[in-house]
């Protein structure tokens, strides 16, 4: 536990771009040979890495800031109707961006930190492999997320 002002100001601190689950995720699949743009402007959500080749757009989003439902998120007890706003928005805000990019073409891609976290402590390339298997022959909207070393990719619960 911190004080309010120490803890503005590691919040503040927090990165929306080139965070290192993008980082280790880029790094992985440039080793692989895939080649990719970042941060596409004139894309809805401007995606984290954008694969034109595969008319595939990846968002690596933090579970914290999403509301994934895993060990990594939980609610804040300061202010907590604020966060969940806040959060709740994020979300809404996701599910509009995978749209436009589904009635655009794409195919959309979210994978989880709390994967790229499992990927990291494993030393396994099975999170990448998943990655390669949905960018050659995947669905139009997949997530990725702890479960990638339980099971294959999967549609997301509607």
């Amino acid at each position: 536990m911190v004080d309010a002002a120490t803890r503005s100001r590691m919040m503040s601190g927090i990165r929306g771009k080139n965070t290192s689950p993008e980082l280790l995720i880029r790094k992985a699949l440039h080793a692989r040979g895939f080649r990719f743009r970042i941060h596409v402007k004139n894309l809805p959500g401007k995606p984290d890495l954008v694969l034109p080749k595969y008319k595939a757009a990846v968002f690596i989003h933090g579970c914290f800031w999403h509301g994934h439902n895993c060990k990594y998120f939980k609610v804040p007890q300061t202010r907590p109707e604020f966060w969940l706003e806040k959060i709740g928005k994020n979300r809404a805000r996701d599910e509009l961006q995978a749209a436009a990019l589904g009635a655009l073409g794409w195919k959309v891609l979210v994978i989880w930190e709390c994967a790229v976290r499992s990927m990291k402590k494993q030393k396994s390339p099975l999170l990448i492999d998943r990655v390669i298997t949905w960018l050659i022959q995947g669905s139009e909207y997949s997530q990725i997320d702890q479960d990638v070393w339980n099971q294959d990719v999967h549609r997301p619960h509607q």
